[in-house]
């Protein structure tokens, strides 16, 4: 017999970093505070159906903190999110996210949605360890090593 396969969502997200390589991240809020507590995340969402990957990063880059151009995006990594079991329909799903790093206007002001409530530009070091909740160490270890 076959083990089950798990089902996956694709979630992409955003690392934005500024002209002096601090990295955005955004307080969470209390929002959703029944399914996970309160954390730090970078912009993103997941991707819908007939949407490409390119697509869903500028929608959520405008939607979450109010930035409409992106001047650069690269694929960074892709990784599976410590939120193993989100509920969707019923079923329980995991969260693959992939992650590109994004450059934006030099002096584009961050507008936050109401998904959050602040936002904070920090060191890469810094960035790591307020993601370790929702990030696993492949993806924070790449921020603090390069």
């Amino acid at each position: 017999m076959m083990a089950k396969e798990k089902l996956f969502q694709v979630g992409i997200k955003a690392l934005i970093t500024n002209d002096e390589g601090k990295i955005l991240v955004l307080d969470s809020g209390d929002w959703h505070l029944k399914h996970q507590k309160r954390h730090w995340d970078i912009p993103g969402g997941r991707i819908q159906e007939g949407h490409s990957a390119l697509h869903t990063l500028r929608r959520e880059v405008e939607e979450e903190i109010g930035i409409k151009k992106i001047v650069k995006s690269k694929f960074f990594t892709a990784i599976i999110s410590n939120f193993a079991d989100i509920p969707v329909d019923g079923y329980k799903v995991g969260l693959l996210l992939m992650i590109y790093k994004v450059q934006v206007p030099k002096n584009s002001k961050v507008v936050l949605s109401d998904e959050h409530a602040g936002y904070e530009w920090v060191s890469a070091s810094e960035a790591a360890k307020r993601l370790t909740y929702k990030y696993p160490p492949e993806f924070t270890n790449l921020l603090k090593n390069g």
